[in-house]
């Protein structure tokens, strides 16, 4: 009797232990179920959801510039010219500007690491130089609307637009090396003027376009520097390889520096030291002569090698007003 009551007991434990196995099992799938329902309704949004242009957006991103090009005059409406007091207190201010594509000779590339202790994270954006000694700056950036702040995650998740911001010197940069606290790189790209003109035209093209026919930004596929990559391979097919560094833009420095897009006769180290402009931007912030100030701090005239020697490509004509293609 003793043995059958023994087993008995063993059954029943063990059949209890196998209903905790079974409900657990039901769980997990339970678990692994919602999952994949929610990353489905999640896919789901993500395919629907469309972009616009008609939000209430942030101060720094609610108005766009439109470009004008006939022949070589450009005007720009609506440039952004903010003064600040501090990276988030500024006067919002916005002008019509007149320039002479004759006159346009040089290209600029800014890197802005976010962090001192790991270079990734950054912003870049480039800037276009006069022999009159105008600059036009032209940052891609994630058009937020006033309650959102951007960060890389909900950057890969439709969150914003994205803005193709036309502003001054001062501004972009200014805010930036002065207030913001972040390295500010400035580099002189090896191009020629045609070059130049062509990568200018073809960037406000496509701003201009972005005013009617919105896109979302993407941290990974569509930022700042895959914009920047994307309209200089159109121009140079396969000039500048996609990769790691430019998802991680602040590494992007260091590719333009490998392709020899900027001086590579010295250390990427030191053109790192040469053309950080902190010290020059904190110094004239509020001069009428910045843009000449902080590539030259004593007032000697810049001088920029006109030619990529690594690439040997026509670079066919822009006609101006034509569409662009989407990246």
């Amino acid at each position: 009797m003793n043995n059958e009551a023994g087993d008995q007991r063993m059954n029943r434990m063990n059949a209890s232990a196998d209903g905790r196995k079974r409900v657990r099992r039901g769980i997990g799938k339970l678990a692994g179920a919602s999952v994949a329902l929610l990353v489905v309704a999640w896919a789901i949004a993500l395919t629907v959801m469309q972009p616009r242009a008609d939000r209430t957006w942030a101060a720094q991103h609610a108005i766009m510039a439109h470009a004008d090009v006939r022949g070589d005059s450009l005007h720009i409406h609506q440039m952004r010219n903010f003064t600040y007091t501090s990276e988030e207190q500024f006067t919002p201010a916005y002008d019509d500007r007149d320039y002479d594509l004759s006159k346009l000779e040089t290209v600029w590339f800014i890197v802005t690491p976010f962090s001192k202790t790991w270079r990734g994270p950054a912003h870049t954006f480039v800037s276009f130089g006069f022999s009159d000694s105008q600059y036009v700056a032209i940052s891609v950036e994630a058009r937020r609307e006033p309650t959102e702040t951007y960060s890389a995650l909900t950057g890969l998740f439709n969150q914003f637009e994205v803005i193709y911001v036309v502003g001054d010197e001062r501004d972009l940069i200014g805010s930036r090396a002065v207030y913001g606290g972040y390295d500010v790189y400035v580099y002189p790209i090896r191009t020629t003027p045609a070059r130049a003109r062509t990568l200018f035209t073809e960037m406000l093209t496509r701003s201009n376009a972005l005013a009617t026919k919105p896109e979302f930004y993407n941290t990974l596929t569509n930022n700042c520097t895959s914009n920047i990559v994307d309209h200089v391979n159109r121009i140079v097919p396969r000039a500048v390889p996609h990769g790691i560094r430019t998802i991680l833009p602040g590494y992007a420095d260091g590719v333009a520096y490998s392709l020899g897009l900027i001086d590579n006769s010295i250390s990427l180290d030191e053109a790192r030291r040469r053309f950080r402009v902190n010290v020059q931007a904190r110094r004239y912030a509020t001069s009428p002569e910045f843009s000449r100030r902080i590539r030259n701090p004593d007032g000697v005239a810049s001088s920029v090698s006109p030619v990529i020697p690594s690439v040997n490509v026509v670079i066919p004509s822009v006609s101006e007003g034509s569409p662009v293609r989407n990246p």
